[in-house]
């Protein structure tokens, strides 16, 4: 009898993980290939760039919170897309929520989060005024 609990049990996990990653099977299986797992938790929030957060404790300590990326970057996320008062909840700096945390500071002088842009047309690239040391070879004509 517990052998047939254990794969009911298993059942209601996997209907909850597909009704949570989409009601479509193709969602599901496009959320499976762009986070490499499926899992089901409570949303506990969204940033303003539309990445959303999740927690289940359920899963091990380290792996119960984690986030989904914005559907408009689609493979082209990384971790520099995810905001400072988000990134310290992910990592188990803080147990609140951003928008439960009265101890965040906010200053006016604060500059917006911007993702890392390096290897992009955006990044910065210095201006030298110094003259080569070795010159590019040119092929005679």
């Amino acid at each position: 009898m517990s052998f047939l609990k254990g794969h009911i049990d298993q059942l209601i996990r996997l209907a909850k993980i597909i009704r949570q990653n989409g009601p479509n099977p193709l969602k599901v299986l496009g959320t499976l290939y762009r986070t490499d797992n499926l899992k089901f938790g409570k949303h506990v929030g969204t940033d303003k760039y539309g990445n959303r957060y999740f927690q289940n404790d359920f899963y091990f300590y380290g792996t119960n919170r984690w986030v989904i990326y914005a559907d408009h970057v689609n493979m082209d996320y990384d971790a520099s897309q995810v905001p400072p008062e988000w990134f310290g909840w992910l990592h188990y700096k803080t147990d609140l929520l951003p928008h439960e945390d009265p101890s965040r500071p906010k200053y006016k002088w604060m500059i917006d989060h911007r993702e890392n842009v390096s290897g992009t047309k955006e990044a910065y690239m210095p201006y030298s005024t110094t003259r080569p040391k070795i010159e590019a070879w040119k092929p005679p004509q």
